[in-house]
């Protein structure tokens, strides 16, 4: 088997993906759109990503490995099978293998995710325990709040720079400047079935209603807390990775 690209353990998914030419390109782009749920980081970003490999005839070999050995079974899973239907999608791949390392439920969630089978059947009779509903629920849950966390990144600039509430109650997504963090909010904002052009309110609630300008400061406080939980948990999990396998 001829491997085209291969990132090892020791090393860096920054500089593994920005090296890979080809099919193996085009896997680590695909996983760029697999992120972690809780924290709203792609996994190559927080250097989840183990191993990644192309042989020659297509078959795509994806490890990824988590900060410790007890994280969230189904936020796991939801990782490990967001990364097969990327991977699987990606020009050039003929079959993706993708697996979970070192994580106490590393069998139940890559046998399940291989058989394409969803989180209750796979934890069936488990080590991990029964399931009781799929995850759908809770991926909402965590786009909710990031679509939070995503209004505080793009609001509190605006406020620093002499924007008042009655200012930004009454701002479209086309009146904030452009940027990554606006571009990411859309994009939450899509995945919630919530409108997301130019013309639509700035600061909406997760369930796409308009916050008016006497509900604005309570909605912002609640925005900024979620953005400091993910700023928080990000901290640990990175140092916990680095700690765990030296990156």
């Amino acid at each position: 088997m001829t491997v085209l690209s291969d990132a090892r353990t020791s090393g860096s998914n920054e500089a593994e993906a920005s090296a890979a030419t080809g099919t193996a390109a085009r896997v680590w782009e695909a996983l760029r759109t697999v992120r972690d749920p809780e924290l709203d980081t792609d996994v190559v970003s927080l250097d989840f990503v183990g191993s990644c490999s192309v042989s020659d005839d297509g078959v795509a070999h994806v490890s990824l490995r988590l900060p410790t050995y007890f994280c969230a079974p189904n936020f796991a899973f939801l990782m490990v099978a967001d990364a097969h239907d990327a991977v699987s999608a990606a020009e050039g791949v003929a079959r993706a293998d993708v697996v979970l390392a070192d994580h106490f439920a590393s069998d139940a969630i890559n046998s399940g995710v291989a058989a394409r089978a969803g989180f209750v059947s796979s934890m069936a009779g488990t080590e991990v325990g029964e399931a009781v509903s799929e995850l759908d629920d809770l991926r909402r849950t965590f786009t909710e709040r990031a679509l939070m966390a995503g209004t505080d990144l793009v609001v509190r600039p605006l406020m620093r720079e002499g924007a008042t509430p009655d200012d930004v109650a009454a701002m479209t997504l086309g009146d904030a400047p452009a940027s990554d963090d606006l571009s990411r909010l859309r994009k939450r904002r899509r995945e919630l079935g919530i409108p997301s052009d130019d013309g639509d309110p700035l600061v909406v609630d997760p369930s796409g209603a308009g916050v008016g300008v006497e509900a604005l400061p309570l909605h912002l406080r609640k925005a900024r807390s979620y953005q400091v939980g993910v700023d928080a948990n990000t901290s640990i999990c990175r140092g916990q990775l680095a700690a765990r396998y030296g990156v």
